[in-house]
Formats: C-alpha cells, structure tokens, sequence
C-alpha cells in the first residue's frame, strides 16, 4: 500500500468510526440526565455504546490493515479472540488498550447500560484513544457514501433491536 493509499485509507476509516461516535453521543443525549451524574434511560445508554464499540472496531480493523494483518473474511465473526494475538504481535503496549476499550464498550456499556456518566465518558474516553492511533497525517475530506450511510443506520436499527431483546422481563 502506498504512502498516499495509505492516507486516503485511514482518513475514510477515520472519518466513519468519527460518524459513529458522534452518533453515540446524539444517543447520549436522548438518555437524559437525573442531575446526579446518572443517565435516566438505560435504553439509549446501551444504544450509543454499542455504537461507540462499532466505532471502536472500525479503527482496531484499520490499524490492523495498516500494521500488515490479514483480516478473516465478512462471514467469519472477529472475537477478543482474535484481535488479542493480532495486536499483541504488531504492539505489546496496544494490547492493553484494547482490552480496556472492549471489555469498557461491550461488557460495560453495551451489555451492561452501566448509567453513571464517569463510566460511560471513561468507556467514550478509550475508544477515542483507539479511533485517535487511526488518524492520519494528511487528512483527505471524504464525504460519507450512501453506502456508507445506510450501513451506518442498519447498525443503529440492529443495535436497538438487540437492545430491546436483551431486556430482562419484569
């Protein structure tokens, strides 16, 4: 991959995981605040970090394709399992990282709905520092496609329908 490849690469790449996470905290902000440092709607907390952990991937998938690693085909489901060994053999120091941002953006947030505001900007704080280690020199302006578009709104669709499915009946 050339240098300039490479640039327009990570600038798209960067531009989407930035969409995503701009979108997590449009969430963020439809779930309220008691006033007390707690989230009223645990929904829309569970929504915005699911999204965070899309946005999460997207760089960890980009700065995998950057350093050299092959990626498993669209079929084939990436787990902790996965990236863990792939990022430990480019960057021991990454690999703490990326554990933190999975376990704060999957277990915490997403699974969880944790609702107290520190934790959830420390979990936001994380996938930040990892979408950040994807941004490029020499930035290119890349509009959205609306491919690129539409997938962003499936995935918003797919994580509330899951977020609603997840719910423990009362």
């Amino acid at each position: 991959m050339t240098l300039d490849e490479q640039n327009a690469f990570l600038s798209a790449e960067y531009a989407e995981a930035m969409r995503y996470m701009d979108d997590a905290k449009k969430m963020l902000q439809k779930a309220g605040d008691w006033g007390d440092g707690l989230y009223k709607k645990r929904k829309y907390v569970k929504i915005a970090g699911g999204m965070a952990y899309l946005a999460f991937l997207l760089a960890v998938d980009a700065w995998l394709v950057i350093n050299g690693a092959l990626l498993p085909g669209k079929k084939k489901k990436m787990s902790l399992d996965f990236y863990e060994p792939k990022v430990a053999k480019i960057d021991e120091n990454m690999v703490k990282y990326h554990n933190n941002a999975h376990c704060l953006l999957y277990f915490t947030c997403y699974r969880g709905g944790i609702q107290r505001m520190t934790i959830v900007d420390a979990c936001f704080d994380e996938a930040y520092y990892i979408i950040e280690k994807i941004r490029p020199e020499n930035p290119i302006d890349t509009p959205e496609t609306r491919g690129d578009r539409a997938l962003r709104v499936w995935n918003r669709f797919v994580i509330s329908l899951s977020v609603m499915l997840m719910r423990k009946p009362y």
